[in-house]
């Protein structure tokens, strides 16, 4: 059965649920437009609306843009649309379903609190003023998980991140430059100048070491079970790599892809969907193993050459655990200056590193960090900030 052949109010309450739905979408924080709205209109004329699995695929290819808004955009249909057998529900009112017994998922209370608003009729200086932050709230803020966090506190989080400044931890390199508090003597600027007095040598010209910022290289982990928190660990990405040049930044699944030249777009919004447009494998498997071995053949030796940091951000959770991971991991561990391993199961208090790909990769970290709000985000730039140990790991030059 086809919009065009229902009756003419059963056709106006099925694009006011359409345009309810649309609205649900734009609360839980989708980029949804009177334009796709429209757009899902004219898609839903040509396709059978009596088939649930069509209209979810109709719908799913208007409304979603990226892949991290493939989970949300699933939620909110389960939740506005229930299921049943003959979907008569589809041409009625819209019944909102039960409270659901089983844990919920990435998202969720984003979902249900977009589904219980009302419909919008305060002017703008009056949403503005209900969306400012006191000082206690933001305090709740920085202690909040990302995974629980609603739609208006992510954007909080969002801007909270764009806003962070992250000092550079500088690093002393081998070429050197002029220095008048330098420890090297500059030979060939002293006897230059002593030209000028007869080749008496009255001004002795120094040299000093350059400093450069450490370079940063960050491994993060875009499967299924770490898409609560992929979306604000890539802005964090991104404004670290608007402030430091030297920022390499490799995502991975089952698979490896480098996204350094997309997070260097200025805007954020364009930054992550090109990173989302370059990536095949979102929300997927995970294969840290194979993931690493890519990196240390194609990549290590390209980026890892100056004594950067690593950031390895996964929660372990591999599926093919075995040597070849641990075998990885040390090999990525010698490449760096510094390896830090943030896992956002850390913020459970009772973690024990229980699962085998966990157990393999832990001795080969300096840092063992929790990443899972605002507060460990700022105590890892803090950390970042502070002066780098001596590289005293030799470089691996040969692929195994």
């Amino acid at each position: 059965m086809a919009i065009n052949h229902l009756a003419p109010e059963q056709t106006e309450q099925f694009a006011d649920n359409i345009v309810g739905f649309a609205r649900a979408l734009r609360s839980a924080g989708l980029p949804v437009g009177p334009g796709a709205v429209i757009d899902a209109m004219s898609a839903l004329q040509v396709i059978e609306i009596g088939n649930r699995s069509d209209v979810f695929a109709t719908l799913e290819a208007i409304f979603v843009k990226r892949h991290e808004h493939a989970l949300i955009f699933s939620q909110a249909f389960n939740l506005f649309f229930r299921p049943s057998e003959e979907w008569k529900h589809m041409l009625d009112s819209v019944p909102l379903p039960e409270q659901a017994k089983k844990k919920p998922q990435a998202g969720a209370r984003r979902v249900q609190e977009a589904m219980s608003q009302p419909r919008m009729t305060e002017t703008p200086q009056h949403q503005e003023q209900d969306l400012r932050l006191s000082v206690s709230d933001k305090e709740i803020l920085q202690k909040k998980d990302f995974a629980q966090m609603s739609a208006a506190e992510i954007s909080e989080a969002l801007h909270a991140i764009e806003r962070m400044h992250l000092p550079q931890a500088e690093l002393l390199t081998r070429r050197q430059r002029p220095d008048a508090r330098g420890l090297r003597l500059d030979l060939r600027r002293t006897l230059r100048a002593s030209l000028r007095t007869g080749g008496d040598i009255i001004d002795i010209h120094r040299l000093g070491r350059i400093e450069k910022p450490a370079p940063i290289v960050a491994l993060l982990d875009i499967s299924g079970s770490m898409s609560e928190y992929t979306r604000l660990f890539l802005h964090f990405l991104h404004a670290i790599t608007d402030a430091r040049k030297r920022v390499s930044v490799f995502l991975f699944g089952t698979r490896l892809t480098n996204v350094s030249r997309a997070l260097r777009q200025r805007d954020p919004d364009e930054a992550l969907a090109s990173c989302s447009a370059s990536v095949e494998d979102w929300a997927g498997g995970t294969r840290i193993s194979a993931s690493l071995h890519n990196f240390n053949k194609l990549w290590a030796r390209r980026v890892l050459s100056q004594g950067a940091i690593v950031l390895l951000i996964s929660d372990g959770l591999e599926r093919e655990a075995d040597s070849k991971l641990a075998f990885e991991m040390d090999r990525l561990h010698r490449s760096c200056r510094r390896l830090i391993w943030l896992n956002p199961l850390l913020r459970f208090g009772g973690f024990e590193a229980k699962a085998q790909g966990i157990k393999m990769m832990l001795p080969h970290v300096d840092e063992f960090r929790p990443v899972h709000n605002l507060s460990s985000i700022q105590e890892l730039i803090t950390t970042l900030s502070q002066p780098l140990p001596p590289h005293h790991r030799s470089l691996i030059r040969s692929a195994a």
